[in-house]
């Protein structure tokens, strides 16, 4: 299961399925690819139906699931679903950066701006929370924003954003700097080998 999960986000997202290679412990590292894995199923949607209609019942279906993945009776035979569940229950993670996430997908396939805190600040919290424990979160949002301005193609401002993000990442144990770690990556079209150094310098730094 994991080795499946593994290679679907590599697939979808290598960004942060290359940060999550500087996750030491196990289980923690299969707990943030369940977390990935489920963000790449929503991400997929769109690219799998041409209606917004049809998109918005995968969404609504996804979103019923939050009940079993978040009362700890997920959809038996479900990899993603089966992966969150136990990550959700060994973290303590909590329930509105998911709803949130999925809302933000509902928007975006009706055509309204994007949400870049449910997107891209919520998910990275509740990475910081899978490698750190609670009380962390707070210090990995600015990076959220910076990694989501990256994304939407606005380079000088993500770059612009960096020093007050480094600012706050001070504070953030070293263990968790994977979750955040993706956002260093400015440029995102540049070749793999690269974003392999520079996230390789990031991490031994532990600045974006």
């Amino acid at each position: 299961m994991t080795v499946d999960l593994d290679a679907q986000v590599r697939a979808a997202d290598l960004d942060r399925w290359l940060t999550s290679r500087f996750v030491a412990d196990e289980q923690a590292r299969a707990d943030l690819i369940a977390l990935y894995a489920f963000e790449a199923e929503l991400m997929a949607i769109p690219t799998r139906v041409t209606q917004p209609l049809l998109a918005e019942m995968r969404y609504a279906w996804w979103s019923e699931q939050m009940d079993g993945v978040f009362s700890d009776a997920p959809r038996l035979g479900h990899p993603v679903l089966e992966a969150l569940t136990a990550a959700v229950a060994r973290h303590g993670l909590e329930r509105a950066a998911f709803d949130a996430l999925i809302e933000a997908h509902i928007g975006r396939v009706h055509g309204e701006p994007h949400d870049l805190e449910a997107f891209y600040v919520g998910p990275m919290q509740a990475a910081v929370r899978i490698l750190a424990g609670e009380g962390h979160e707070a210090a990995a949002a600015a990076a959220g924003r910076v990694r989501a301005l990256a994304q939407t193609g606005q380079v000088d401002q993500a770059s612009a954003a960096r020093p007050e993000a480094n600012k706050a990442l001070r504070t953030l144990p070293a263990a968790a700097f994977p979750a955040v770690a993706s956002a260093a990556l400015i440029k995102p079209d540049v070749p793999e080998p690269f974003k392999r150094l520079r996230l390789f310098w990031a991490v031994l730094r532990g600045r974006i």
